[in-house]
């Protein structure tokens, strides 16, 4: 769940001056103060190196308190350069054209989309066409387009650790006591049904937070599902210790979105990635740049289109692929195999469903055909090496209980 607040804004400024760092402050209505932002990573090349200002000439009140006055972490993508379609009626008006199944007029436009992994809010989004954006004084330095291409690749890593240390965290959240010995290895079946467990439980506390809103209470919900679940399993209440357990989970999981913020104060094994997962990762980016410029995909386009598939199935391969691989000298050892197997089989099936995307998108013609063809040799030759790599993973484990 991303934190938008657009609607809330009056003015605001973003200061990418200085190579690494995005500072800056928004006024929201109904607050005397601004929020501080300050921010590790640089903007896209529109605003590298500048200071943007920009002010909403019709906000709204409400914007929830637990929405922290410092927003400290990494940028995400930054830029006033987004083209989205702008409707030339009135957004009331836009109902009756689509009653009567009639295009409403348009045009293309700029439109501001800041996003950043804040330590506090986890991912806040702001993006608006309604903003008058004004660029203050000169640049103090210049992004080249390698610069570009490699910022863009970090602000998609940033997003892909984001999600899967929440998912890391949640995934440990099942309780292993079943297991009749606790000192042999995890098998592939245990942690596929652990791994099963984590995403029903991560689904839906994700629902929750969707439903209830900015000021939900995550750890509210967090023990709400938790004990929803025992009673599905229909498990006797918890033992002490097993809510010591527990209450250590929570702070675990609360810690491990903290972290999602990329504090550089984590150990370097922590920021150690794959090179698996590097090709994912870069593959994630380049189609979401690719499909932007050449404005492949609707503004009002669902889940369910064939070029979302496409860019979401690789994308969560790449968080799968950096939660089984992540973080440590490879190969994993033993007591992991069974987990990293487990990741990486959900990422063989994601790879399949952004296949399945691709078909479609060549069959309505969504896309250029040559560049959907070097997209889907390389979702294959991901694929290969995925598989390759459970190979090896399984005769690891396999060792393991020898």
């Amino acid at each position: 769940m991303a934190w938008r607040v657009a609607e809330f804004l009056v003015r605001g400024e973003i200061d990418n001056r200085t190579r690494g760092r995005v500072t800056g402050r928004l006024w929201f209505a109904g607050r005397a103060e601004p929020v501080e932002l300050d921010l590790r990573g640089d903007a896209w090349r529109d605003l590298a190196g500048r200071r943007l200002v920009f002010t909403h000439d019709r906000p709204k009140t409400g914007l929830p308190a637990s929405f922290a006055a410092r927003q400290t972490g990494v940028v995400g993508d930054l830029t006033a350069s987004r083209k989205v379609k702008v409707p030339e009626i009135p957004l009331e008006q836009i109902g009756g054209y689509a009653a009567a199944k009639k295009p409403f007029p348009w045009h293309w436009g700029n439109a501001l989309y800041l996003e950043w992994f804040s330590e506090a809010n986890g991912r806040v989004v702001i993006e608006s066409a309604a903003y008058r954006l004004t660029v203050a004084g000169a640049a103090t330095w210049d992004m080249t387009p390698a610069e570009e291409t490699e910022q863009r690749s970090a602000n998609g890593e940033a997003l892909t650790r984001f999600m899967e240390r929440l998912d890391g965290a949640a995934g440990r959240a099942e309780d292993d006591a079943d297991r009749a010995d606790e000192d042999r290895p995890q098998t592939e079946e245990e942690a596929d049904r652990m791994l099963e467990e984590s995403d029903r439980l991560a689904d839906r506390i994700a629902a929750r937070l969707e439903r209830e809103g900015p000021d939900a209470d995550y750890e509210k919900i967090l023990e709400e599902e938790l004990e929803r679940r025992r009673r599905e399993r229909g498990e006797a209440p918890p033992t002490p210790e097993q809510e010591a357990r527990r209450e250590e989970w929570i702070e675990e999981m609360n810690r491990a979105m903290e972290e999602a913020a990329d504090d550089p104060g984590m150990p370097a094994e922590a920021e150690r990635s794959h090179p698996l997962t590097e090709r994912a990762s870069e593959l994630a980016v380049r189609l979401h740049r690719d499909i932007e410029s050449h404005r492949w995909l609707p503004v009002d386009a669902n889940r369910e289109h064939p070029v979302v598939e496409v860019v979401a199935g690789v994308s969560a391969a790449a968080a799968k692929t950096a939660g089984a691989l992540d973080g440590d000298d490879y190969p994993p050892p033993v007591d992991s195999c069974g987990q990293a197997i487990a990741r990486l089989k959900r990422a063989v099936g994601y790879y399949a469903d952004a296949r399945l995307g691709a078909e479609a998108c060549a069959e309505q013609r969504l896309v250029d055909p040559a560049w959907l063809d070097g997209v889907v040799r390389e979702i294959a030759a991901l694929t290969d090496e995925t598989n390759r790599i459970i190979a090896e993973l399984r005769e690891q484990l396999k060792r393991g209980f020898d």
